[in-house]
Parts: C-alpha cells; sequence; structure tokens
C-alpha cells in the first residue's frame, strides 16, 4: 500500500482573501413546518474490516447517471433569464387578482433581497411575521457568511390558496443566488413561501425548501454556517466543526489548483465545498446516499457543481486526494450531466486521475482491486466496467481503478490537452468514443480501447 500523501501546506496567513466567518449556533427550535427532507439511505456493503481505502469510491455517480435512470438529480428545471433572474412559470397564468397577488408577493422578496445584499438583517425580517423570523434569522446569518452577492427570487407560476385556512397563499419561488463572486452566473433553488394577508398587504408566514427542486435541500436553507473564504474555494460546515475549517480551505485551496488543470472551459470562479456531520449528511441535498460514500458533487445551477464531503466516513489520510476527485468532477462535468452509461469510465477515470496527483502508477491503492476485477469475469469492456448500487467495495473500486488505468494510458500517450479535447467530445459534446478518437487522436476507437484494457492488465499484474 502506498504511503498517504501529505496535507498540502494551508494557505499564508498574509493572504487578504482568506478569511473565516462564524455562524453562531441558534439556540431556538426550527419550527414545524421546515420539513427534514431525510431520505433513508440505500443499503451499502460494509468494506472489509482492517482494510483502508483512500475513501469509498462512491462519489459523483448517483449524480451523473441520473439521466440514465430518470431521476435527474442535480438538473436544473429552469434556466435563468439574461438578467441571471430566474425565468417565471407560464403554465399557470393564472386570474388577474392572482397574478396582481403575486406581483406584490414578490415585491415583498424584492424588498428583504435588498436588505440581505444590504446587510440590513432587520430590513430582511420585516417583511415577516414573528412567527417566521426566528428560521429567517438563520438563514440571513448563513447567507451573509457565505458572502451572498446575488439574490433574485421570482415567481414560479402564481399564488395557491391553502385548504382550510383562510387568507393564507402559497407561492412557488426560484432564487437565483451568486456566492463571493458579484457576476457569477447564478445558481437556481426552489423554494416553497407561504403568505397571510394583512389587509392589502401579504406577509411571509415561513418559507420551505421545495420538494420540486431536483437537487434537494440545500445547506443554508436549514443548517447554521461557518465559512470559510479563499482565493479558489469557498468550504462551509456546522458551528460544532469549525475548528476543522482552517486546514480544510488549505486543502481546497490546494485542491482547487489540481482541478482548474482539467477544467473543460472556464474553470468555476470558487468551488464551494460543504463538510457535513452525521445529521447533515442525511439532510443536505436530499440525503439517501450509500452509507459507505465519503463525497459527492451536486449541480445547482450556473454550470456549477456544489461538493459535499461526510465527516464520519472519510479518513483525515483521504481528505487531498477526494477533495481533488471532487472538485475535478466540478471543473469538468457539464451543468447537466451526462447521458450516457457507457462513459462513466472516462468521467470517473478523470477525476481519479486527479485525485492521484502524478504519483506513479504502481503506487495507484486500488491495483489489488483491479486486479480482483479483472481475474473475477469482468467483460473487458470499458462501457461494461460501471458497479452496480449494490456492488461491493471491492468491485466498486476495481471499476474506479480501472476507470484511472484507461485514462492514465491515454495522457500517457496523447498528453492532458488531448485528453480533455476527448473528455469534452464525448462528455459535453456527446460523440461517440469511436468519433471522438477520430477527431482528437486520429486513431481508431476499437484498437486504443483495446490498449487501454491491456495496460490495466499489465500494470494490475
Amino acid at each position: 500500500m502506498p504511503t498517504p500523501p501529505t496535507a498540502p501546506t494551508p494557505p499564508s496567513a498574509s493572504e487578504p482573501d482568506t478569511v473565516v466567518f462564524a455562524v453562531p449556533p441558534s439556540t431556538s427550535t426550527p419550527p414545524a413546518w421546515v420539513p427534514q427532507a431525510v431520505v433513508p439511505a440505500a443499503p451499502a456493503p460494509t468494506p472489509a474490516a482492517g482494510k483502508r481505502r483512500r475513501w469509498p469510491l462512491w462519489t459523483v455517480l448517483g449524480l451523473v447517471l441520473g439521466l440514465v435512470a430518470g431521476a435527474v438529480p442535480g438538473v436544473l428545471l429552469r434556466e435563468p433569464d439574461a438578467a441571471g433572474r430566474p425565468a417565471a412559470g407560464a403554465a399557470e397564468p393564472g386570474t388577474a387578482a392572482q397574478r396582481q397577488l403575486a406581483e406584490r408577493m414578490v415585491g415583498q422578496l424584492d424588498r428583504q433581497a435588498g436588505a440581505l445584499l444590504g446587510g440590513d438583517r432587520a430590513g430582511f425580517l420585516a417583511v415577516a411575521e414573528p412567527a417566521a423570523r426566528p428560521a429567517l434569522g438563520r438563514r440571513y446569518a448563513a447567507l451573509r457568511a457565505l458572502r451572498v452577492t446575488v439574490w433574485r427570487p421570482a415567481a414560479d407560476g402564481v399564488p395557491v390558496a391553502v385548504d382550510g385556512r383562510p387568507g393564507e397563499w402559497r407561492l412557488a419561488v426560484t432564487v437565483g443566488y451568486c456566492f463571493v463572486q458579484p457576476g457569477c452566473a447564478p445558481s437556481t433553488a426552489g423554494l416553497g413561501t407561504r403568505w397571510r394577508l394583512v389587509g392589502e398587504q401579504p406577509r411571509l408566514l415561513a418559507v420551505e425548501p421545495s420538494r420540486t427542486d431536483p437537487a434537494g435541500v440545500r445547506p443554508w436553507e436549514v443548517s447554521d454556517l461557518a465559512v470559510a473564504v479563499g482565493k479558489r474555494a469557498l468550504v462551509a460546515t456546522t458551528p460544532a466543526q469549525r475548528a476543522k475549517l482552517p486546514k480544510l480551505l488549505g486543502q481546497a485551496e490546494a485542491a482547487a489548483r489540481t482541478a482548474d488543470r482539467y477544467a473543460v472551459g472556464p474553470p468555476p470562479d470558487r468551488y464551494l465545498v460543504y463538510y457535513a456531520g452525521k445529521a447533515e449528511w442525511q439532510r443536505w441535498y436530499g440525503g439517501g446516499r450509500p452509507k459507505w460514500t465519503a463525497g459527492y458533487a451536486i449541480g445547482v445551477g450556473g454550470g456549477r457543481h456544489d461538493v459535499v464531503l461526510n465527516a464520519q466516513s472519510l479518513s483525515p489520510a483521504g481528505v487531498d486526494d477526494l477533495l481533488r476527485h471532487e472538485l475535478t468532477h466540478a471543473a469538468s462535468l457539464p451543468e447537466q450531466g451526462y447521458a450516457d452509461h457507457a462513459d462513466w469510465w472516462l468521467v470517473e477515470g478523470l477525476a481519479e486521475y486527479a485525485g492521484a496527483d502524478g504519483q506513479p502508477v504502481d503506487r495507484y491503492e486500488g491495483l489489488a482491486e483491479v486486479r480482483k476485477l479483472i481475474r473475477g469475469g469482468w467483460s473487458g469492456r470499458l462501457d461494461a466496467v460501471a458497479p452496480d448500487d449494490d456492488a461491493t467495495d471491492d468491485r466498486v473500486g476495481g471499476a474506479y481503478g480501472i476507470g484511472y488505468l484507461a485514462v492514465r494510458h491515454l495522457v500517457d500517450r496523447y498528453g492532458e490537452p488531448r485528453v480533455l479535447d476527448f473528455f469534452r467530445a464525448v462528455v459535453h459534446k456527446r460523440r461517440s468514443p469511436a468519433q471522438a478518437a477520430d477527431e482528437v487522436f486520429g486513431d481508431p476507437w476499437p484498437e486504443l480501447h483495446d490498449d487501454c484494457v491491456a495496460y490495466a492488465r499489465a500494470v494490475a499484474g
């Protein structure tokens, strides 16, 4: 087994862009109307006792294969308009009275947005009824800690009367938002808002995570956050984990420099990493990942992917290569994920290649799993190497290792820039590997495929 990589040196304290914002934990209980959004975790095999993996390897698979399975997690259903404001839904135009009411509600949300961006907590809370203010105060603190720079709400349809509650209305809202960078292409989040009419004036009763938002509940919707901001990365966690932020930020900054090299198109303006405790892992972005998952990347719009690390299952020695892997997904994947299951080896192989960070191929930690997979009846097809949901840990590790070795062989033969061109052609432009190999490498894909497989067999022994 190779020795674990040493942790990169954190940024110097003299760097002016590296600061930590801590949000004090709230002492109040979240109101009953905030849904928990906890999905039972899928059953997962237990890793072999006593065997340390760099990190459990099931990371972005659930996201990128969602298009194939039909679940489309992390894929936006609405695009922001040219000004960065999410486009309002037009499926139900409603009555003139409903449209006018929606305009008044959005006017209140616009006033709230101005207060948020201006650092006016009292103004942010002023549009809400007293019962809603504790939860809104927590959200305000989290968003300010994340350095929110854009907050643009828009109605998603028209208000609907709440059954059994005269004078109460629900309005679905889509918010475009940016953190740190004022000129970013906004990410979007779907929110549910509930209102009471006081005369002609709508007053906010509650803001609920949208049950239709494909990416699920964002951390800033439901948790107090402590945040550290660097030049290329932003790391957030709960106040209980805040002591880990300086080291995590240093590691994320180092990983960002690696991931930038594998960006397909412009690299992200900031990599956003959330470090989740046990409860947060089950709640943020819908939860429900396999128990042995240590991290994942999920699309949130604006060409951006958030990264989540699992504090419960991640060993300190595995943070660096996991961050390089996940941030490379954030830099290289198209916003909508990818549609072809057969390309799994290339997507994960590139992230594994970045995670290995130039180490000699014979020090790759998954070679034993690759050897076991090769000897255990694998068909020898790269397009059939992706593991099933109930695969054993060794099977998953072997699949990632084969992806890594295939990409490693292509890089050794053609260099990183041409391999990224191949990745762009296959994953972004949806060319077949045969078409992409012809265009980028000038060599036939069947021969290249077999060379990659032969290389994996030779290296694994």
